[in-house]
């Protein structure tokens, strides 16, 4: 009997010593698998509303709050592989830092040993334990240096804590968002500008990422003070599928030749072609040129989860031949938009079936101008004859443009005049007949007053002719001045 219960108790004694190793081994494993980055945070910065009427502020302030409160509903965010792949290396940088540390410090508590003067037995015994401390150390340092800490890739999303109180800071300047982001604890942060548009409001917002040390989506909506609640819907709907990390499209872009520079929303992705890029769902204009060819504009929209293979192939250009004529008598300057490019006689090889401006200057202060479409097949030629005339006087389309205005207000005026004055005369001369019926006489000093008022009737109406007639030649000159400083179109007339 005592027999088996020594064994019960050795059973128990092993059951506990195995489960405390166990479960040592298993916390170590846990703190060796904890993640990193288990938050992040974004700081709403003050917007600019520095082009705001005074008696708008308060919209504006009521903007930001509403942006605000729309944020809140977020409570995490999924990392794309980029962002994982920063905080990865960050995290890992930090580790071994760690690890070295730990190191080092121990190499230094084994080196002071020998000078704290301990007895023999004493220093042998710290010796041996700092030695194995080491070496533990160095081994951690190793496990280190092959595994790569884990980053939570869903971590929880929150407000920098001031944004809670409704309280924001200034926007960083140029080149000092990083620092910005680091003095904040944030791993990005939202800027925006509101202004007044025409009496409605214009707001854009901007929001960087310290991943990426750059903008990473911008957006901006126009819309009146009525349909505040739906346009703050609208525009935060776009802002927090970005910051919540919802599913990505992925955009893949092929262009021939090799050194084309291709652009995806304006923003540099790469020549030739683009590894999978990973950007909000939304729209994308891709611009793919290269020199000798045409350029090529594509825009697409891509759904959240959608990936593209997009091949862009560009054309050659080809090109014609447009001579500009000249002579020794009467030679000038040849300006090919805004480049000078020589002088008369002069050739212009040109790119075919395009639409082109010239300008042409003589030695006699004459100028012209012309736009015409360049030849439709390659090596072909024609001649462009630019018409030139002296510059018109500075403000003189200005000028007849107002005394036409004058003319119009003036027939306006003498109209109305005259409606009034013949109507007045009308029901004047019909009085006087009414009584002379009736009563068989009429008042002699009203009759005289209303044969002045008949002259005056008339001439009104003659006033009103001649506004009309003086509008009409205002007109004319109005619409010939103007026509006179204005670049012609010139047709092809036949090809050689």
């Amino acid at each position: 009997m005592a027999n088996g219960q020594y064994g019960i108790r050795l059973l128990i004694v092993i059951f506990l010593v195995t489960g405390i190793q166990l479960y040592a081994a298993g916390k170590r494993e846990a703190a060796d698998d904890t993640s990193h980055n288990n938050e992040w945070i974004l700081c709403v910065t003050e917007f600019n509303t520095g082009s705001m009427p005074e008696d708008k502020l308060n919209i504006a302030s009521v903007i930001t709050r509403k942006i605000v409160e729309r944020l809140s509903v977020i409570s995490y965010r999924t990392r794309i592989s980029g962002e994982y792949a920063y905080y990865e290396e960050n995290a890992w940088s930090g580790v071994q830092a760690g690890a070295l540390k730990n190191l080092a410090d121990k190499q230094n508590e084994r080196s002071l040993l020998a000078y704290r003067g301990d007895p023999s037995w004493k220093y042998r015994r710290d010796l041996a334990k700092a030695d194995e401390d080491i070496k533990k150390l160095k081994e951690t340092l190793d496990e280190v240096n092959k595994k790569a800490p884990v980053i939570n890739n869903s971590p929880e999303f929150k407000l920098a804590s001031g944004n809670l109180n409704f309280s924001f800071p200034a926007p960083p300047a140029h080149g000092s968002e990083s620092k910005f982001c680091a003095d904040h604890k944030a791993d990005a942060f939202l800027a925006g500008t509101i202004m007044d548009f025409h009496g409605r409001y214009h707001v854009s917002l901007k929001l960087y990422a310290l991943y990426t040390r750059s903008i990473i989506w911008e957006d901006s909506i126009i819309f009146s003070s009525g349909d505040l609640d739906s346009a703050m819907d609208e525009i935060s709907s776009r802002l927090l599928n970005v910051l919540s990390g919802g599913r990505l499209a992925s955009i893949t872009v092929r262009a021939e030749p090799e050194e084309a520079l291709i652009l995806i929303n304006s923003s540099f992705a790469g020549r030739g072609e683009t590894p999978a890029l990973e950007h909000p769902p939304g729209k994308f204009t891709i611009n793919v040129s290269a020199a000798e060819h045409e350029s090529l504009t594509l825009e697409t929209e891509l759904s959240a989860g959608e990936t593209a293979d997009i091949v862009m192939r560009l054309k050659p250009l080809q090109y014609a031949n447009v001579e500009i004529p000249g002579s020794s008598s009467l030679s000038g300057t040849v300006y090919h938009g805004a480049m000078y490019v020589g002088e008369t006689p002069l050739i212009l090889r040109l790119p075919v079936n395009m639409l082109e401006y010239v300008e042409l200057e003589t030695s006699d202060k004459k100028k012209g101008s012309a736009v015409f479409q360049t030849p439709q097949s390659a090596g072909s030629e024609f001649t462009l004859t630019v018409s030139t005339s002296i510059s018109l006087e500075k403000g003189r389309v200005d000028k007849a443009r107002r005394m036409y205005y004058w003319a119009w207000g003036g027939t306006w005026i003498t109209g109305i005049a005259a409606w009034i004055f013949y109507h007045s005369y009308i029901s004047s001369d019909f009085a006087i007949r009414y009584d002379n019926t009736v009563n068989g006489s009429y008042d002699q000093k009203f009759a005289d007053n209303n044969v002045a008022l008949y002259y005056f009737s008339m001439g009104t109406v003659i006033a009103v002719v001649s506004a009309v007639a003086y509008e009409i030649f205002h007109i004319i000159r109005y619409v010939y001045i103007s026509d006179k400083g204005s670049t012609p179109v010139v047709k092809r007339k036949g090809s050689k």
